[in-house]
């Protein structure tokens, strides 16, 4: 017999039962910082539905997805978000990562840079840096 330990969530209910952007927003962040990406994609997919250019709604989409290493839907998702707003050092750090993660380093080296000079964030420079060690290699 096989024992089964993975946790489940259980099922997000909204009165009414649909959640609005807003509500579906503030739940979602809090399963991603739970670690639960699969519960925050199905709560963020009808909300998506409502409003498909939600900026913060793609933006946590693209963080369920990095986190459910579905590399190639999290960088399509960044790529939208840096190219409407190439000021978010949030997005322009996740992209780079994304492609990081894919052993992508040319690619993701420019957005790792920006990300840490716009942020200041030491995490930043120090992803820019590793990505520059790999490359250097």
């Amino acid at each position: 017999m096989t024992e089964n330990h993975e946790l489940q969530a259980p099922p997000v209910v909204f009165p009414g039962g649909q959640a609005s952007p807003e509500s579906a927003y503030r739940t979602a962040f809090d399963l991603l910082a739970r670690r639960a990406p699969k519960e925050a994609l199905e709560v963020l997919e009808p909300a998506l539905e409502q409003e498909p250019d939600n900026t913060g709604l793609r933006t946590l989409r693209a963080w369920a997805y990095l986190m459910r290493v579905q590399l190639q839907r999290a960088e399509a998702e960044l790529e939208k978000l840096v190219e409407e707003n190439p000021s978010d050092d949030w997005a322009q750090h996740a992209l780079g990562r994304c492609l990081e993660r894919q052993s992508r380093y040319a690619d993701a080296l420019p957005h790792l840079r920006l990300a840490a000079v716009m942020s200041g964030d030491p995490d930043h420079g120090l992803a820019a840096l590793r990505v520059e060690q790999l490359l250097a290699d």
